[in-house]
């Protein structure tokens, strides 16, 4: 059986022209969806519907995509709730020092004193880094780590397990 990654999740059309409404789950938007790039369609049955991508914009918090041959939302209207992927063989390879958030969430957070911290739960990207969002070991409000190399001192990917620098106000 193949391996897929995921890229985005069809939640809606967009207008009448055969616009879908993509929550995207990539690091790489603009390699993904760009121009003339085959995605699949995951469908229910377990079947992948390959569509080629038209055109790509923004809009809001969403990536809005049109694909060949779909020039209507009565075309991709079935398309809804389904999630697009590609095949496992096209992972981007990564520089020394970076990692796919799939990678990341999930990982367990250590201060370098020992202290275990939480969980990665989820990421985000207001502007110039990333910050992880910490689901905290035991009671109390997540912790928001920024990912820069003051804070982040070590990632190990193999053993789920992150090693920060506590800063003052992370807490």
């Amino acid at each position: 059986m193949a391996e897929w990654l995921n890229v985005g999740k069809i939640v809606n059309t967009h207008g009448i022209r055969g616009e879908v409404r993509v929550i995207s789950r990539t690091d790489f938007p603009e390699e993904r969806f760009k121009k003339g790039k085959r995605l699949y369609v995951a469908k229910e049955n377990g079947e992948m519907e390959p569509v080629v991508i038209a055109a790509h914009r923004k809009h809001k918090n969403f990536d809005l995509l049109t694909f060949e041959g779909y020039p209507n939302i009565n075309d991709v209207e079935r398309f809804k709730g389904f999630l697009l992927k590609v095949p496992a063989s096209e992972e981007v390879k990564l520089e020394e020092g970076e990692f796919f958030y799939h990678q990341i969430i999930g990982c367990k957070v250590f201060t370098d004193e020992g202290g275990e911290l939480g969980t990665v739960k989820e990421i985000l990207s207001p502007g110039a880094n990333d910050v992880w969002v910490v689901k905290r070991k035991g009671l109390g409000s997540d912790i928001l780590i920024p990912y820069i190399p003051p804070v982040v001192k070590n990632v190990d990917v193999q053993e789920k397990k992150v090693t920060i620098t506590m800063m003052e106000g992370l807490l």
